[in-house]
């Protein structure tokens, strides 16, 4: 008698034990170390990173046909992680609540309307910003807000927009906070360390532009740049330690500055572990280059997001 044929089945992808038992696969050998289970009657080969793309495949194959993923799991799929929550979200329009350990159901009564990434569907990055407004702090949540704008999945003005005209869970912070979103921020450090300065009460100063002397001749582009003060703040994240070249040429660059006479600060990580010292290193400089404004004030506001 002849063996009875196996169906293909792309283990590296998640599966379902009914699909594996069709295939060929037995429940003992699913129970065995070659496969991995991440649902209840939901597993993949045991080589298959489990990251992020896999695991919501996973919670795929036991939610509603329309789920969408949502909240923080959209925010990460979006390419920003505030490191919380490891729980998968999804929204549905079905009533239900998640049987699964590890996934949370998050019931909507409008059509959802999703964006694609990476094949899968998810909310869009002005509705994830809207969503993830009432569980991140503030930071974290200007710093999704800067980032969606520099990977131009939105503008500040488009945010703002959507926030102003949709009435949601959440959607009175996320109007607050959309305003301090800005065009020109390209790491959450960058946007901490310019919140820093402008919760203490120091000037708004312009991200990541190029920076000329008198004599049209270009000196650098600065992270955050005073021109009128001629004062640049540069936030370091020690690729200098891993990158010769490019600590040659932030060497050259900060001795342009310089010869033209700007004032340099670099912002490094220890600086990061005393934040005080950050809006009081900028005003001094501001100050020596002609600022007349007041000293920063460290309020129990600022205490509160930019404590140690």
């Amino acid at each position: 008698m002849k063996a009875r044929p196996t169906a293909q089945l792309d283990t590296t992808r998640p599966f379902r034990a009914a699909d594996a038992r069709i295939a060929g696969i037995s429940r003992r050998q699913l129970e065995g170390p070659r496969y991995t289970r991440l649902f209840r009657g939901v597993y993949v080969d045991s080589s298959t990173p489990l990251d992020l793309t896999t695991r919501i495949r996973a919670a795929q194959l036991v939610l509603p046909a329309d789920a969408v993923v949502s909240h923080v799991s959209a925010m990460r799929l979006h390419g920003f992680d505030a490191g919380w929550d490891p729980r998968l979200h999804f929204s549905t329009n079905f009533p239900l609540t998640s049987r699964h350990e590890g996934i949370v159901l998050h019931r909507r009564q409008g059509m959802l309307h999703p964006s694609f990434v990476s094949g899968l569907p998810v909310t869009g990055p002005d509705r994830t910003f809207v969503d993830v407004a009432p569980r991140l702090g503030l930071v974290d949540l200007v710093a999704f807000g800067d980032h969606l704008v520099h990977r131009g999945l939105t503008t500040p003005e488009d945010l703002r927009d959507y926030a102003e005209e949709r009435h949601l869970n959440g959607v009175q912070r996320a109007r607050r906070v959309s305003r301090r979103v800005r065009r020109g921020a390209e790491s959450p450090r960058e946007t901490r360390s310019r919140l820093m300065l402008l919760f203490a009460r120091l000037p708004d100063p312009e991200l990541n532009v190029d920076v000329h002397d008198e004599h049209g001749q270009f000196l650098g582009r600065g992270d955050m740049v005073y021109r009128r003060w001629r004062v640049v703040v540069e936030y370091d994240g020690e690729h200098h330690l891993r990158d010769a070249a490019t600590w040659q040429r932030d060497l050259r660059r900060r001795e342009l500055f310089e010869a033209a006479g700007w004032t340099y600060i670099v912002i490094t990580k220890a600086d990061m572990a005393v934040p005080a010292s950050i809006p009081s290193r900028v005003h001094r400089a501001l100050r020596a280059n002609g600022y007349r404004g007041p000293a920063p004030v460290l309020s129990a506001e600022w205490t509160r997001w930019f404590r140690a």
